[in-house]
């Protein structure tokens, strides 16, 4: 699952601003729609990963968001809206007529899915939340607790330069290398996907709605909260954290009480990407909660705890 798989068949689609690259592996009616995180990564990092569930029964469709990747890059600032994202998933689904569709969502992808989820209730059979949060505001508030744990005067580096503006200084981007080794990936070294994602972040996209760095959020999202509406999805989930993840586990038992009918596994040895740090653990759970529902239409069911 982890060497790298030429899509069976790749699309430029239209959507609101530009075109965006779309990747399709295998075929069925069975499709596991993903959005990947950032907001402004490529979509290499969870492609790369999940391309072979194509071998277990799944049509499974990625994109490089606009902006990213092979995607379109229009340099208009506007277009970094949630709304906006939202139509674009719209169009991916409707252009490649993919009907119901699993959907998951990874790190912003979990936010923009459920603003998706919110805005089109029958497009989907299914929702995982892989790595995500229902609020922001309560996802910088734990991301300061993890960052606590440097220590005070670390910590009050860190914020100095951000007054300042200083954030490239040599001593502040170790810091956030070591949050980024604790918290996003423990992989070691880091997999070749989850480098090329990192290294082609847009940044016009991610500084415009997220910030400089995952611990610093200055942008658009910082005041996104969903966890009171969650419970207008109805739809299975399945929410997947790991237990060093930078949207910590408190993140995500928020979601699953927000939620009327979802499942929750926390990964023991995983930081932000339990995909490549337990694959097998990791690709156990999703693949038995999507079996589960593959023929039943996902719409049914009591809440449950995992």
């Amino acid at each position: 699952m982890t060497t790298f798989r030429k899509a069976d068949k790749t699309f430029r689609v239209a959507v609101p601003g530009g075109r965006v690259a779309v990747y399709s592996f295998g075929k069925g009616d069975e499709v596991l729609l993903i959005l990947h995180g950032g907001p402004g990564c490529t979509c290499d990092y969870v492609r790369d990963s999940h391309s072979f569930l194509a071998d277990h029964g799944y049509r499974v469709v990625v994109f490089d968001q606009l902006g990213t990747g092979n995607s379109d890059k229009p340099k208009d600032k506007s277009l970094w809206t949630i709304p906006r994202f939202v139509s674009e998933v719209e169009a991916v689904r409707t252009a490649l007529d993919l009907g119901q569709v699993h959907l998951l969502g990874q790190s912003w992808g979990t936010w923009l899915g459920t603003e998706y989820c919110l805005a089109h209730p029958k497009a989907m059979k299914t929702f995982t939340l892989a790595n995500g949060s229902g609020s922001v505001p309560q996802t910088l508030a734990e991301m300061n607790r993890l960052r606590e744990a440097l220590g005070p005067e670390t910590v009050a580096m860190m914020l100095r330069h951000e007054a300042e503006g200083t954030i490239d200084h040599p001593e502040y981007l170790a810091a956030v290398t070591i949050l980024y080794h604790r918290h996003v990936c423990r992989a070691d070294p880091w997999p070749l996907p989850v480098k090329r994602s990192m290294k082609g972040i847009a940044t016009d996209v991610y500084g415009t709605m997220w910030g400089p760095n995952e611990f610093c959020c200055v942008g658009s999202l910082k005041d996104w909260d969903r966890l009171s509406d969650m419970k207008r999805i109805k739809v299975p989930c399945l929410i997947m954290n790991g237990a060093h993840d930078e949207l910590t586990p408190a993140c995500a038992i928020a979601m699953r009480d927000a939620l009327p009918n979802t499942e929750l596994k926390i990964f023991k040895n995983s930081a932000h990407m339990p995909f490549w740090e337990e694959p097998d653990a990791y690709f156990a759970t999703l693949r038995a909660f999507l079996d589960k529902h593959r023929l039943s239409g996902g719409a049914s069911g009591k809440k449950g705890r995992r």
